[in-house]
């Protein structure tokens, strides 16, 4: 996989093409990053990190609840509330490689959400891949585990989802809802790189007929700073 998206292809059907979109200063919702293409060959990628070892697993909280989404980690394995280079709350393998395309392709993404050449220095060596089925949540939470203040990168593939981002000092408003779509792209930085966010819905049936995947993935990259 190459540095940067496949060409923005038509998504067709559209009667008001979506276009990019700053939701607050710092996030920006870029949609149809990814054609159909890059998004397959992404989708063969996560099938295969989800594998085990170190492969994906369900998240058990501190409180002793559970994560309706699951999850696979690459380069550190995040845990609530950390990171380990071990699937601590797995089967306790090495975490999977963060491979050089896959931070190449971070960059890239900053550099087409915030218009600007791609920063060689911004290096992304964490990815969380979470797997979202029909009836998964993601509670509003914020990535704070990490020391880097680079900005956040998120790419969807499968099934449509209501995102919704909120603010850096409450769960609560104000926020504001955004659908992403397979192929989309949301970056976060800045003033609000430490912003509340989170998944309250996921829309059943939205995949992309060609892509081959029922439910939603989502795959986050960070770079963490953690020495």
């Amino acid at each position: 996989m190459e540095e940067g998206a496949e060409g923005m292809e038509d998504p067709g059907g559209e009667l008001f093409p979506r276009e990019r979109t700053e939701i607050v200063p710092g996030a920006v919702h870029v949609p149809d990053w990814l054609g159909p293409g890059r998004q397959r060959e992404l989708l063969e990628a996560c099938r295969g990190w989800a594998r085990p070892p170190a492969g994906l697993r369900t998240v058990r909280t501190q409180g002793g609840g559970t994560m309706s989404a699951r999850q696979v980690c690459l380069g550190l394995h995040w845990y609530p509330y950390g990171y380990a280079t071990t699937a601590v709350d797995g089967d306790g393998a090495p975490v999977k490689a963060m491979p050089d395309w896959l931070a190449l392709l971070g960059r890239a993404a900053v550099a087409a959400a915030y218009g600007q050449e791609p920063d060689p220095g911004l290096a992304y060596d964490i990815a969380l891949v979470n797997f979202y089925e029909g009836d998964s949540r993601m509670g509003m939470h914020r990535d704070a585990e990490e020391r880097s203040e680079a900005p956040v990168v998120s790419l969807s593939l499968g099934d449509s989802c209501l995102f919704r981002f909120g603010n850096n000092a409450s769960r609560g408003r104000p926020y504001r809802d955004v659908e992403l779509r397979s192929g989309d792209l949301f970056v976060f930085g800045g003033p609000v790189r430490r912003a509340f966010h989170g998944v309250p819905k996921v829309l059943p049936g939205t995949a992309p007929p060609g892509l081959g995947l029922t439910g939603r993935l989502n795959i986050t990259l960070r770079v963490g700073g953690l020495g």
